[in-house]
């Protein structure tokens, strides 16, 4: 693969218990009650980053920086305010650190007042704590609007990553982004702020889901890099994510789901660090960006952390 071909890498974290897969039967007000496994699991996955030699700057000691994979990590506010030293952590390893919101509550679902209010307190807790702007979001199962990317943008933010083109999925939202301004995969909504879409197949007009999450769980790896390998050879940019807890498969069994649910959260949990490690060798020649570099890159802009 090309060494001008850029990956990001994009984490949601958010603990065992706050999937929404699960959330019938684990409502919000019980979160206190389990066992947090995102701390050990987030760490499973930084130690893992920093194992990767990238191919692309062995030759220029002036990039050595560069060397290890960087990756974006958009933090539910609750894990924000548990574990403020994971959100120290991923930032000081020169990671991204971004907003996933607070309680994991779907943004069409909230009134402006309450989307508003979730955005600026869940943006401010992690900048009180690193120190630094925070520059993205992504909402939780990518439930995203036209309306709520205006609240979005109005909230101080430079970039959303919430737009999954795969339209056959009950919760995810639609945007429109076909009239904005586009550079390689970043698309510029209005001004300064921008729109990171999640990357799919495109087949006979039919969109394949291939970002990541349970589908690279589901899929056999030799098949999901083949995937991988056709965007990049069309798009200069892959869009990845996953969450911690999809590394972790002793977590507890939630006996109440339906089978169906639990298929989808609990399937192939025992392969997924194997597979990431084996995504990171795989496409060591590439680069491993963080959004917010990767839009100043593509868009010009001067803020870097």
């Amino acid at each position: 693969m090309s060494q001008n071909k850029t990956i990001l890498l994009t984490f949601d974290v958010e603990d065992w218990f706050q999937v929404e897969n699960l959330r019938p039967w684990i409502p919000f007000s019980s979160w206190d009650s389990y066992e947090l496994r995102v701390e050990r699991n987030t760490y499973l996955l930084l130690d893992l980053l920093d194992t990767i030699n990238l191919k692309t700057n062995n030759d220029n000691p002036k990039n050595i920086n560069e060397s290890k994979p960087k990756a974006t990590f958009f933090v539910l506010g609750w894990i924000v305010k548990h574990l403020p030293n994971l959100v120290r952590e991923m930032d000081k390893r020169g990671h991204e650190v971004a907003s996933h919101g607070f309680n994991h509550n779907l943004c069409y679902s909230q009134s402006y007042a309450e989307l508003k209010k979730d955005l600026i307190n869940s943006k401010k807790m992690i900048e009180d704590i690193i120190g630094k702007p925070v520059f993205g979001y992504r909402a939780p199962s990518f439930s995203i609007s036209d309306s709520v990317l205006k609240t979005i943008q109005s909230c101080g933010y430079q970039y959303d990553s919430s737009f999954n083109t795969f339209d056959r999925h009950g919760r995810y939202g639609h945007i429109e982004i076909s009239n904005y301004s586009v550079k390689g995969s970043i698309y510029k909504v209005n001004n300064d702020f921008f729109e990171v879409p999640l990357s799919n197949l495109s087949f006979h007009g039919k969109v394949i889901p291939w970002a990541g999450g349970g589908y690279f769980r589901l899929l056999p790896f030799f098949i999901f890099k083949e995937g991988v390998k056709y965007i990049l050879r069309s798009e200069d940019t892959y869009i990845f994510y996953a969450h911690p807890w999809e590394f972790d498969p002793h977590q507890p069994i939630v006996k109440q789901a339906t089978r169906i649910n639990k298929f989808k959260h609990y399937m192939n949990l025992s392969k997924t660090a194997a597979r990431l490690g084996s995504f990171l060798n795989y496409f060591s020649n590439c680069r491993f960006l963080t959004c917010h570099v990767h839009i100043n890159e593509k868009w010009g802009k001067n803020e870097q952390y």
